[in-house]
Protein backbone atom coordinates (compact mmCIF):
# COMPACT_ATOMS: atom_id res chain seq x y z
CA UNK A 1 0.00 0.00 0.00
CA UNK A 2 1.34 3.39 -1.08
CA UNK A 3 1.81 6.12 1.57
CA UNK A 4 -0.39 8.64 0.70
CA UNK A 5 1.97 11.27 1.98
CA UNK A 6 4.18 10.68 -0.58
CA UNK A 7 4.25 12.10 -4.24
CA UNK A 8 3.95 9.55 -6.92
CA UNK A 9 6.26 8.43 -9.19
CA UNK A 10 4.64 9.11 -12.24
CA UNK A 11 3.33 12.24 -10.79
CA UNK A 12 6.30 15.06 -12.07
CA UNK A 13 6.44 17.57 -8.89
CA UNK A 14 4.59 20.91 -9.25
CA UNK A 15 7.14 23.38 -10.79
CA UNK A 16 7.46 27.22 -9.53
CA UNK A 17 5.06 28.30 -12.50
CA UNK A 18 2.33 26.24 -11.42
CA UNK A 19 2.27 28.80 -8.04
CA UNK A 20 1.51 31.45 -10.39
CA UNK A 21 -1.61 33.03 -9.12
CA UNK A 22 -4.19 33.45 -12.46
CA UNK A 23 -6.85 36.14 -11.83
CA UNK A 24 -10.29 33.81 -12.28
CA UNK A 25 -13.85 35.05 -13.56
CA UNK A 26 -16.05 35.30 -10.60
CA UNK A 27 -19.07 34.04 -12.42
CA UNK A 28 -17.59 30.69 -13.72
CA UNK A 29 -14.58 30.50 -12.29
CA UNK A 30 -12.68 29.76 -15.25
CA UNK A 31 -9.52 31.75 -15.97
CA UNK A 32 -9.92 35.26 -17.29
CA UNK A 33 -7.04 37.50 -19.17
CA UNK A 34 -5.04 39.74 -16.97
CA UNK A 35 -6.20 43.69 -17.64
CA UNK A 36 -3.59 45.50 -19.74
CA UNK A 37 -1.38 47.88 -18.02
CA UNK A 38 -2.08 51.72 -18.80
CA UNK A 39 0.59 53.36 -20.50
CA UNK A 40 2.98 55.47 -18.74
CA UNK A 41 1.87 59.26 -18.85
CA UNK A 42 3.97 60.89 -16.64
CA UNK A 43 6.47 63.60 -17.86
CA UNK A 44 9.48 61.48 -16.59
CA UNK A 45 10.34 58.36 -17.47
CA UNK A 46 8.47 55.22 -15.83
CA UNK A 47 10.25 54.43 -12.77
CA UNK A 48 12.87 51.77 -13.13
CA UNK A 49 13.75 49.16 -10.95
CA UNK A 50 16.34 49.37 -7.86
CA UNK A 51 17.69 47.06 -5.50
CA UNK A 52 16.12 46.89 -2.51
CA UNK A 53 19.35 48.13 -0.05
CA UNK A 54 19.88 47.06 3.88
CA UNK A 55 18.97 50.28 6.26
CA UNK A 56 21.07 52.19 7.55
CA UNK A 57 21.06 53.58 11.26
CA UNK A 58 21.59 56.97 9.90
CA UNK A 59 20.02 56.57 6.71
CA UNK A 60 17.11 59.86 6.07
CA UNK A 61 14.04 59.01 8.18
CA UNK A 62 12.20 62.55 7.24
CA UNK A 63 12.86 62.22 3.41
CA UNK A 64 8.98 63.03 2.57
CA UNK A 65 8.95 65.97 5.06
CA UNK A 66 12.22 66.98 3.01
CA UNK A 67 10.55 66.99 -0.16
CA UNK A 68 7.23 69.01 0.89
CA UNK A 69 9.12 71.58 2.79
CA UNK A 70 9.73 74.94 0.75
CA UNK A 71 12.81 75.71 -1.00
CA UNK A 72 15.59 78.23 1.11
CA UNK A 73 15.57 81.68 -0.80
CA UNK A 74 18.07 84.05 -0.77
CA UNK A 75 17.45 86.83 2.09
CA UNK A 76 20.35 89.84 2.46
CA UNK A 77 22.40 90.14 5.55
CA UNK A 78 21.22 92.36 7.93
CA UNK A 79 24.12 95.05 8.77
CA UNK A 80 25.07 94.88 12.63
CA UNK A 81 25.41 98.86 13.36
CA UNK A 82 28.00 100.52 15.72
CA UNK A 83 28.44 100.84 18.75
CA UNK A 84 29.55 97.42 18.93
CA UNK A 85 29.64 95.02 22.06
CA UNK A 86 31.91 92.21 20.51
CA UNK A 87 32.19 88.98 23.39
CA UNK A 88 33.07 85.38 22.80
CA UNK A 89 30.38 83.44 21.63
CA UNK A 90 28.88 80.21 23.23
CA UNK A 91 27.03 77.29 22.35
CA UNK A 92 23.07 78.02 23.11
CA UNK A 93 21.70 74.58 21.80
CA UNK A 94 20.63 71.45 23.17
CA UNK A 95 17.56 69.87 22.09
CA UNK A 96 14.96 70.03 19.48
CA UNK A 97 12.93 73.00 20.88
CA UNK A 98 16.48 74.93 20.77
CA UNK A 99 16.83 74.11 17.12
CA UNK A 100 13.01 75.44 16.13
CA UNK A 101 13.59 78.50 18.20
CA UNK A 102 16.99 79.26 16.42
CA UNK A 103 15.03 78.62 12.83
CA UNK A 104 12.34 80.84 13.80
CA UNK A 105 15.02 83.78 14.64
CA UNK A 106 15.61 86.60 12.78
CA UNK A 107 19.22 84.89 12.73
CA UNK A 108 18.46 81.38 11.39
CA UNK A 109 16.58 82.67 8.68
CA UNK A 110 19.14 85.04 7.84
CA UNK A 111 22.09 82.35 8.15
CA UNK A 112 19.62 80.46 6.16
CA UNK A 113 19.26 82.65 3.77
CA UNK A 114 22.93 83.86 3.38
CA UNK A 115 23.75 80.15 2.05
CA UNK A 116 21.36 80.32 -0.44
CA UNK A 117 22.57 83.96 -1.43
CA UNK A 118 25.90 82.72 -2.01
CA UNK A 119 24.59 79.52 -4.22
CA UNK A 120 22.36 81.70 -6.20
CA UNK A 121 25.68 83.97 -7.06
CA UNK A 122 27.41 81.30 -8.74
CA UNK A 123 24.82 79.77 -11.33
CA UNK A 124 26.37 78.77 -14.29
CA UNK A 125 29.36 79.84 -12.98
CA UNK A 126 32.82 78.02 -13.58
CA UNK A 127 35.88 78.13 -10.61
CA UNK A 128 37.91 79.38 -13.31
CA UNK A 129 35.48 82.38 -14.77
CA UNK A 130 36.34 86.05 -14.53
CA UNK A 131 35.02 87.49 -11.46
CA UNK A 132 32.18 89.47 -12.09
CA UNK A 133 33.48 92.38 -9.81
CA UNK A 134 37.13 92.48 -8.38
CA UNK A 135 38.31 90.77 -5.25
CA UNK A 136 37.57 93.08 -2.60
CA UNK A 137 40.13 93.46 0.00
CA UNK A 138 38.62 91.67 2.39
CA UNK A 139 38.16 88.69 -0.18
CA UNK A 140 42.04 89.17 -1.04
CA UNK A 141 42.66 89.10 2.93
CA UNK A 142 40.56 85.58 3.14
CA UNK A 143 42.50 84.23 0.70
CA UNK A 144 45.82 85.19 2.69
CA UNK A 145 44.46 83.68 5.36
CA UNK A 146 43.62 80.30 3.82
CA UNK A 147 47.45 80.70 2.74
CA UNK A 148 48.58 80.99 5.62
CA UNK A 149 47.22 77.94 7.28
CA UNK A 150 48.42 75.95 3.96
CA UNK A 151 51.79 76.60 4.82
CA UNK A 152 51.27 75.28 8.65
CA UNK A 153 50.60 71.97 6.82
CA UNK A 154 53.88 72.21 4.99
CA UNK A 155 55.67 73.08 8.48
CA UNK A 156 53.65 70.79 10.33
CA UNK A 157 54.73 67.07 8.71
CA UNK A 158 52.46 63.87 10.15
CA UNK A 159 53.78 61.69 12.95
CA UNK A 160 54.35 57.82 12.36
CA UNK A 161 51.26 56.55 13.13
CA UNK A 162 49.86 53.31 12.63
CA UNK A 163 46.03 53.96 13.06
CA UNK A 164 43.46 54.47 9.97
CA UNK A 165 42.23 58.09 11.78
CA UNK A 166 43.59 60.86 13.63
CA UNK A 167 47.70 61.38 13.40
CA UNK A 168 48.78 63.51 16.69
CA UNK A 169 50.13 65.72 14.33
CA UNK A 170 46.95 67.56 13.36
CA UNK A 171 47.10 68.92 17.34
CA UNK A 172 50.70 70.80 16.59
CA UNK A 173 48.92 72.28 13.25
CA UNK A 174 45.57 73.02 15.46
CA UNK A 175 47.62 75.01 18.41
CA UNK A 176 49.25 76.91 15.57
CA UNK A 177 46.24 78.30 14.17
CA UNK A 178 45.38 79.27 17.95
CA UNK A 179 48.27 80.61 18.44
CA UNK A 180 47.82 82.61 15.14
CA UNK A 181 44.32 83.38 15.12
CA UNK A 182 44.05 87.03 16.26
CA UNK A 183 46.75 87.83 13.61
CA UNK A 184 45.10 86.16 11.10
CA UNK A 185 41.72 87.91 11.22
CA UNK A 186 43.02 91.18 11.67
CA UNK A 187 44.54 92.16 8.49
CA UNK A 188 40.20 91.13 7.40
CA UNK A 189 39.46 93.91 10.11
CA UNK A 190 41.42 96.37 9.14
CA UNK A 191 39.73 96.45 5.09
CA UNK A 192 37.02 97.50 6.69
CA UNK A 193 35.45 100.64 4.69
CA UNK A 194 31.93 101.68 5.70
CA UNK A 195 32.81 101.45 9.70
CA UNK A 196 36.24 102.54 10.36
CA UNK A 197 38.99 99.45 11.90
CA UNK A 198 38.97 101.28 15.16
CA UNK A 199 34.55 100.89 15.06
CA UNK A 200 35.95 97.27 15.12
CA UNK A 201 38.03 96.78 17.21
CA UNK A 202 37.70 93.94 19.51
CA UNK A 203 36.26 92.11 16.93
CA UNK A 204 38.70 89.37 17.24
CA UNK A 205 37.68 88.14 20.66
CA UNK A 206 33.64 87.28 18.64
CA UNK A 207 35.22 86.25 14.83
CA UNK A 208 38.08 83.61 16.33
CA UNK A 209 35.91 81.24 18.07
CA UNK A 210 34.51 80.40 14.69
CA UNK A 211 37.14 80.48 13.11
CA UNK A 212 39.18 78.28 15.23
CA UNK A 213 36.12 75.90 15.00
CA UNK A 214 36.28 75.62 11.10
CA UNK A 215 39.00 73.45 10.38
CA UNK A 216 38.33 70.49 12.90
CA UNK A 217 38.72 69.71 16.53
CA UNK A 218 42.05 69.30 17.68
CA UNK A 219 41.09 67.46 20.65
CA UNK A 220 39.32 64.41 18.69
CA UNK A 221 41.34 65.10 15.57
CA UNK A 222 37.93 65.04 13.74
CA UNK A 223 36.53 67.23 10.83
CA UNK A 224 32.60 67.16 9.74
CA UNK A 225 29.47 69.50 8.55
CA UNK A 226 29.32 71.29 11.48
CA UNK A 227 33.02 72.70 11.13
CA UNK A 228 32.32 73.30 7.87
CA UNK A 229 28.99 75.31 8.59
CA UNK A 230 30.93 77.39 11.51
CA UNK A 231 33.24 78.54 8.79
CA UNK A 232 30.36 80.08 7.00
CA UNK A 233 29.31 81.64 10.09
CA UNK A 234 32.92 83.57 10.04
CA UNK A 235 31.92 84.67 6.86
CA UNK A 236 28.22 85.53 7.69
CA UNK A 237 29.55 87.50 10.81
CA UNK A 238 32.17 89.08 8.62
CA UNK A 239 28.80 90.39 5.78
CA UNK A 240 27.30 91.42 9.12
CA UNK A 241 30.09 93.77 9.86
CA UNK A 242 29.88 95.17 5.95
CA UNK A 243 33.29 93.73 5.72
CA UNK A 244 31.46 91.37 2.91
CA UNK A 245 29.37 92.75 0.28
CA UNK A 246 26.65 90.91 -1.86
CA UNK A 247 28.75 91.72 -4.57
CA UNK A 248 32.06 90.04 -3.38
CA UNK A 249 29.50 86.55 -3.40
CA UNK A 250 30.91 85.18 -6.17
CA UNK A 251 34.59 85.66 -4.89
CA UNK A 252 33.63 84.44 -1.53
CA UNK A 253 32.02 81.00 -3.21
CA UNK A 254 34.65 80.53 -6.09
CA UNK A 255 37.72 81.47 -4.90
CA UNK A 256 37.48 81.58 -0.58
CA UNK A 257 35.44 78.58 -0.25
CA UNK A 258 36.99 76.75 -2.88
CA UNK A 259 40.89 77.22 -1.55
CA UNK A 260 38.81 76.37 1.87
CA UNK A 261 37.63 73.09 0.41
CA UNK A 262 41.37 72.28 -1.02
CA UNK A 263 42.62 73.25 2.47
CA UNK A 264 40.54 71.05 4.42
CA UNK A 265 41.45 67.87 1.74
CA UNK A 266 44.85 68.47 2.56
CA UNK A 267 44.33 68.40 6.41
CA UNK A 268 41.79 65.42 5.96
CA UNK A 269 44.46 63.45 3.97
CA UNK A 270 47.31 64.54 6.06
CA UNK A 271 46.00 64.12 9.14
CA UNK A 272 43.48 61.52 8.63
CA UNK A 273 40.75 63.37 9.99
CA UNK A 274 38.36 61.06 11.71
CA UNK A 275 34.69 61.77 10.15
CA UNK A 276 32.37 63.80 12.60
CA UNK A 277 29.26 62.51 13.06
CA UNK A 278 29.50 60.82 9.50
CA UNK A 279 26.15 59.39 8.11
CA UNK A 280 28.15 56.45 6.26
CA UNK A 281 26.85 55.57 3.37
CA UNK A 282 23.67 57.51 3.39
CA UNK A 283 25.52 60.90 3.64
CA UNK A 284 26.77 62.73 0.76
CA UNK A 285 30.31 63.16 1.56
CA UNK A 286 32.25 61.67 4.92
CA UNK A 287 33.10 65.19 5.53
CA UNK A 288 31.21 68.23 3.14
CA UNK A 289 27.86 69.16 2.47
CA UNK A 290 28.11 72.70 0.80
CA UNK A 291 30.14 71.96 -2.12
CA UNK A 292 27.35 69.87 -3.37
CA UNK A 293 25.15 72.66 -2.83
CA UNK A 294 27.14 75.37 -4.32
CA UNK A 295 28.44 72.58 -6.62
CA UNK A 296 25.14 72.40 -8.41
CA UNK A 297 24.60 75.64 -8.62
CA UNK A 298 27.50 75.82 -10.87
CA UNK A 299 26.13 73.20 -12.99
CA UNK A 300 22.33 75.02 -13.87
CA UNK A 301 21.71 75.06 -17.58
CA UNK A 302 25.01 73.63 -18.57
CA UNK A 303 24.19 72.59 -22.06
CA UNK A 304 25.84 69.65 -21.90
CA UNK A 305 26.18 67.92 -18.40
CA UNK A 306 23.53 66.20 -16.69
CA UNK A 307 23.25 65.17 -13.13
CA UNK A 308 24.24 61.56 -14.14
CA UNK A 309 27.19 62.50 -15.98
CA UNK A 310 28.92 61.65 -12.90
CA UNK A 311 28.86 58.64 -13.71
CA UNK A 312 31.41 59.25 -16.84
CA UNK A 313 34.69 59.20 -15.46
CA UNK A 314 35.95 61.20 -18.75
CA UNK A 315 33.32 64.07 -17.24
CA UNK A 316 34.95 64.11 -14.35
CA UNK A 317 38.58 63.80 -15.06
CA UNK A 318 38.16 66.72 -17.21
CA UNK A 319 35.94 68.74 -15.27
CA UNK A 320 36.57 68.71 -12.01
CA UNK A 321 38.97 71.64 -11.77
CA UNK A 322 35.84 73.77 -12.64
CA UNK A 323 32.87 72.43 -11.00
CA UNK A 324 32.85 71.58 -6.99
CA UNK A 325 30.08 68.87 -7.20
CA UNK A 326 31.95 66.90 -9.71
CA UNK A 327 35.09 67.50 -7.85
CA UNK A 328 33.67 65.80 -4.82
CA UNK A 329 32.27 62.84 -6.39
CA UNK A 330 35.91 62.27 -7.91
CA UNK A 331 37.37 62.44 -4.12
CA UNK A 332 34.35 60.05 -2.95
CA UNK A 333 35.09 58.02 -5.68
CA UNK A 334 38.70 58.18 -4.86
CA UNK A 335 38.82 57.16 -1.04
CA UNK A 336 35.95 54.90 -1.27
CA UNK A 337 35.98 51.53 -2.90
CA UNK A 338 34.00 49.19 -4.31
CA UNK A 339 30.36 49.87 -6.47
CA UNK A 340 29.36 53.30 -6.25
CA UNK A 341 25.63 52.71 -6.09
CA UNK A 342 26.51 50.67 -2.66
CA UNK A 343 29.01 53.31 -1.18
CA UNK A 344 27.29 56.13 -2.31
CA UNK A 345 23.56 55.58 -2.75
CA UNK A 346 22.29 58.94 -2.06
CA UNK A 347 24.58 60.64 -4.37
CA UNK A 348 23.65 57.38 -6.99
CA UNK A 349 20.24 58.40 -6.55
CA UNK A 350 20.45 62.50 -6.89
CA UNK A 351 22.19 61.28 -10.29
CA UNK A 352 18.89 60.03 -11.88
CA UNK A 353 17.30 63.53 -10.97
CA UNK A 354 16.43 65.56 -14.41
CA UNK A 355 18.64 68.45 -14.54
CA UNK A 356 20.28 70.71 -11.97
CA UNK A 357 18.30 73.17 -10.64
CA UNK A 358 16.36 70.66 -9.05
CA UNK A 359 19.17 68.94 -7.17
CA UNK A 360 20.44 72.53 -6.01
CA UNK A 361 17.37 73.60 -4.59
CA UNK A 362 16.74 69.42 -2.87
CA UNK A 363 20.26 69.96 -1.46
CA UNK A 364 19.49 73.35 -0.29
CA UNK A 365 16.38 71.98 1.62
CA UNK A 366 18.63 68.78 2.76
CA UNK A 367 21.19 71.09 4.47
CA UNK A 368 18.60 72.63 6.33
CA UNK A 369 17.06 69.24 7.53
CA UNK A 370 20.35 67.16 7.92
CA UNK A 371 22.28 69.84 9.23
CA UNK A 372 20.79 73.09 10.42
CA UNK A 373 18.26 70.89 12.51
CA UNK A 374 20.68 68.10 13.84
CA UNK A 375 21.14 68.70 17.53
CA UNK A 376 24.26 66.55 17.52
CA UNK A 377 25.74 69.01 15.02
CA UNK A 378 24.28 72.26 15.90
CA UNK A 379 25.13 71.92 19.39
CA UNK A 380 28.58 73.22 18.70
CA UNK A 381 27.03 76.25 16.60
CA UNK A 382 27.99 79.81 18.32
CA UNK A 383 25.89 82.31 19.13
CA UNK A 384 27.53 86.20 20.21
CA UNK A 385 26.41 89.64 19.28
CA UNK A 386 26.53 89.12 15.47
CA UNK A 387 24.51 85.63 15.41
CA UNK A 388 22.13 86.44 18.11
CA UNK A 389 20.16 83.58 20.48
CA UNK A 390 17.13 84.85 20.68
CA UNK A 391 15.13 83.41 24.09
Amino acid sequence: MSNPDSTSSSTPPPSHAAHIHTPLCRSCGAPAAAPTPAPWSGDSPPPAYRPIRMPAINAPTNTAAIVLSPVPQPLPVPAAAPPFAFHPPTKRITSPDDIARFHASTHGRHFLGFVASLSASVHGRKLSDPLPSPPSPAVSALLDLISALSAFVASTPPLPHSSRYGNPAFRLWHEKLAHSVNDLISPIIATATAASPSTLAGAEVELAPYLLDSFGNGSRIDYGTGHETNFTAFLYCLARLGLIAEDDFPAVVLRVFAAYLDLMRTLQDTYLLEPAGSHGVWGLDDYHFLPFVFGAAQLIDHKYMKPKSIHNPDILENFSKEYMYLACVMYVKKVKKGPFAEHSPMLDDISGVPHWKKVNSGLLKMYKAEVLEKVPIMQHFLFGSLIKWED
